[in-house]
């Protein structure tokens, strides 16, 4: 199903307010032209035939999903016998997961592409690891799974960089793994051959982007590592690193270093790199981090719902560190709230407001949208701005909401992230393609009636 496929043809937008590369503008004409943006003019009237827009952003680039997980979003809510963490909450991950079919795959991942779209992410970074069969043992496609997702992103219209896992292993220094991750666990040659299988499934999308993922340094030796720069030695490398004191410690215990001062000497990161969580840093590891032009991909919900930790927001973008955020979990899916998450984690630390806005006069939400768009879409390989070339990739909201009124340029920002979230957004457009109409997916209705029928035998 192609229900959504590139737009071919021209079309003009007016937008009141939009952000442009430069900052806010009003009244901007963008012509669409085969999917991408032909021309910005900034500053004039609307023309006939313009469709009309109060205001526009980019696109927001989602850098971390797992998409399956949403099919199990509020089951591990339940007190256990001991005392609960990421790793009890994984337990529940895994029952969840021994069951899941690829047309479960495709029917879950659709119902969290199509809430990623009605609340303002256009393209999802999908760090992808359940490869198998039930009994571990690869379907004859090795990446059956990926064909999966790449049919709920066609059934949905988002936009897909998908981030094929390398998982080997249960813990530091190459433990064997466990029954419970006998679907995630391939050798190099094997990952080598599910990868070029995953980037012929997704060849059918627009502008996709295929990356790589050492799962996280437990589930990789070094020498896999190594391995993984032979076998994509171009493109987005997403790794989980210290996103728990558990992982911190396992990993002084096998090093003696703590796991991003390990990851920063033992391998290349650079700007192609995305440290997911990074949650538990030293001073100097986040001035190092930060100095490699690499992105942290922070899932301000996710890592909340688990009890990671706080990431050292601040302390990183004082030293020039790049974000972007990612849903992750899907336990909650709302870019906006993912933004407000952050900032309000990092005033609760500090005690102190407004900690984003790093100059007089900056408007908190701006920033927080300028860094998610700049350090998201560096992260996924694609643009993310009304940029000229760029796919036509907006959102468009209402400045009709009582939490916009009488507000233009980075004060509309403001409103968005603190106050109106999603009741505001009016449509969401991909390659100048609507897919998001008053604030519901045209798909929705469908996506979901499959989502409940799937979730029915399952759980």
């Amino acid at each position: 199903m192609n229900q959504f496929a590139a737009h071919d043809g021209q079309a003009a937008f007016h937008f009141g307010d939009a952000l442009l590369p430069g900052g806010w503008s009003r009244d901007v004409r963008i012509t669409v032209r085969g999917g991408e943006i032909a021309l910005i003019e900034e500053g004039v009237p609307v023309q006939g035939g313009d469709e009309r827009h109060d205001v526009a952003l980019p696109g927001l680039p989602n850098l971390h999903s797992h998409a399956f997980q949403r099919g199990m979003a509020g089951l591990a809510e339940v007190n256990s016998d001991r005392a609960d963490s990421f790793w009890t909450w994984r337990e529940v991950m895994y029952r969840f997961v021994a069951r899941l079919t690829p047309d479960d795959m495709r029917a879950i991942a659709a119902m969290a592409y199509v809430e990623m779209l009605e609340t303002g992410f256009t393209r999802v970074g999908e760090f992808h690891y359940l490869h198998h069969d039930a009994d571990g043992a690869p379907y004859a496609n090795p990446a059956e799974m990926a064909v999966a997702l790449a049919a709920a992103a066609q059934d949905t219209g988002i936009a897909l960089t998908l981030l094929p896992v390398f998982y080997a292993h249960a813990g530091f220094g190459g433990q064997a793994p466990g029954a419970g991750q006998r679907r995630f666990i391939t050798t190099l040659d094997g990952f080598a051959r599910l990868r070029e299988s995953a980037r012929q499934a997704i060849h059918v999308l627009p502008d996709a982007v295929l990356g790589v993922a050492p799962h996280s340094l437990r589930a990789v030796t070094p020498s896999q590592l190594r391995g993984l720069g032979e076998i994509a030695p171009e493109g987005p490398v997403h790794i989980h690193i210290a996103e728990q004191m558990r992982e911190v410690d396992d990993c002084l215990a096998w090093s003696g270093r703590r796991p991003v001062a390990w990851l920063l000497d033992q391998a290349p990161v650079d700007q192609r790199w995305c440290l997911v969580h990074a949650t538990h840093m030293t001073p100097a590891e986040t001035q190092a981090l930060a100095a490699t032009g690499a992105v942290a991909g922070l899932c301000p919900i996710t890592e909340a719902n688990l009890g990671d930790g706080l990431f050292p927001a601040v302390d990183f973008m004082a030293a020039g560190g790049r974000w972007g955020i990612g849903s992750d979990s899907n336990v909650l899916i709302d870019a906006a709230e993912e933004l407000r998450w952050l900032d309000y984690g990092q005033r609760l630390i500090r005690q102190g407001r407004n900690v984003h806005a790093r100059q007089p006069g900056a408007h908190t939400g701006d920033a927080l949208l300028a860094a998610a768009l700049a350090g998201g879409g560096q992260a996924l390989g694609a643009t993310a701005a009304l940029a000229l070339g760029a796919p036509a990739d907006f959102v468009t909201l209402a400045a009709t909401h009582p939490s916009l009124a009488c507000r233009h340029g980075a004060a509309l920002a403001d409103g968005w992230v603190f106050a109106a979230g999603r009741s505001a957004i009016a449509g969401v457009w991909r390659r100048g393609q609507p897919l998001v109409t008053a604030g519901r997916h045209h798909a929705r209705s469908s996506v979901e009636a499959r989502y409940r029928a799937t979730l029915v035998r399952l759980i």
